[in-house]
């Protein structure tokens, strides 16, 4: 059985709530129905604003009251904070909103994760010939520096325990160990160490071919082979590599998906379809397993 599948059968079982606070778009409305008609989640009403989500604002970032009050009037902020408040398993927007706000209002209504410097995203990849991997991040994070790289890996390792039930992440770069040097193999080098030190199993820096294809990382000393995370050292590495892999090998990609909050967000492509909300809803539900 497939992820899509899998997550499909995973929601019906869990029966969970979801906010799509973006109801006003025709395609969020009718995927809203086609998951209750599913029963794939069960959609809650965008709540009236509140004091009890106001002091979700108060608690995690210690912000005034009255401003509180005037940030939980924009819906994706309230929405965010019914998730952080409990009335809600999970938020999925984005089909209207740009990615920076969606982020903006998951950071300040749910958090980060203990151990997650900041948020990141991952394309959930799927391959004519089966195999599903994450690759991250290629859509949020431009630059990352060491520690960024090291969270990222963190958060991604956490996702594919959560999707594909194992987790085998390998930091990419131009360079295998040592063989090559430079600024970006020395970031990646030091990010593997940082991981090390918060207990992530990580391999690199790996070229892609010794994280991917068994008989060469035998013959560069470099593991297994084996890897099923991709962290790629830039945004322009990573997202250049998705799209590679969707227009060359023909692979399905689904996302982008927020990693590393403290409850599952979905931030939609604002051409996302209904069949790509219900889908992607159904996937982020199984990171808050």
């Amino acid at each position: 059985m497939g992820i899509i599948e899998t997550a499909f059968a995973a929601a019906r079982a869990r029966e969970a709530r979801v906010i799509l606070p973006e109801m006003e778009d025709e395609r969020t409305a009718e995927a809203a129905r086609r998951l209750e008609a599913e029963g794939l989640a069960e959609p809650v009403a965008l709540a009236e604003p509140s004091d009890e989500l106001a002091e979700v604002l108060i608690a995690t970032r210690g912000v005034k009251p009255a401003i509180a009050k005037r940030m939980i009037a924009k819906p994706l902020i309230r929405a965010a904070a019914m998730v952080a408040a409990g009335q809600a398993d999970t938020m999925v927007a984005g089909a209207v909103a740009p990615t920076r706000r969606v982020i903006e209002a998951a950071s300040l209504a749910i958090g980060l994760s203990d151990g997650i410097d900041a948020p990141s995203s991952f394309f959930l990849m799927v391959f004519p010939d089966g195999r599903e991997m994450i690759f991250a991040d290629c859509a949020v994070t431009v630059e990352p520096d060491a520690a960024g790289l090291a969270s990222i890996a963190a958060a991604s390792e956490a996702s594919a325990q959560a999707l594909l039930a194992t987790s085998r992440v390998a930091l990419l770069s131009y360079s295998t160990g040592t063989s090559g040097s430079g600024q970006s193999v020395d970031k990646v080098a030091e990010a593997v160490r940082l991981s090390a030190e918060r207990g992530v199993g990580v391999k690199g820096p790996l070229q892609a071919d010794a994280a991917l294809n068994p008989s060469i990382a035998q013959r560069k000393g470099a593991g297994e082979g084996d890897a099923n995370v991709l962290i790629f050292p830039s945004l322009d590495a990573g997202n250049i590599a998705y799209k590679l892999a969707q227009e060359l090998a023909g692979a399905q990609a689904i996302g982008p998906f927020l990693q590393g909050f403290r409850k599952p967000v979905c931030d939609l492509s604002r051409g996302a379809t209904v069949d790509d909300i219900v889908s992607a809803t159904a996937i982020t539900l199984m990171l808050g397993d």
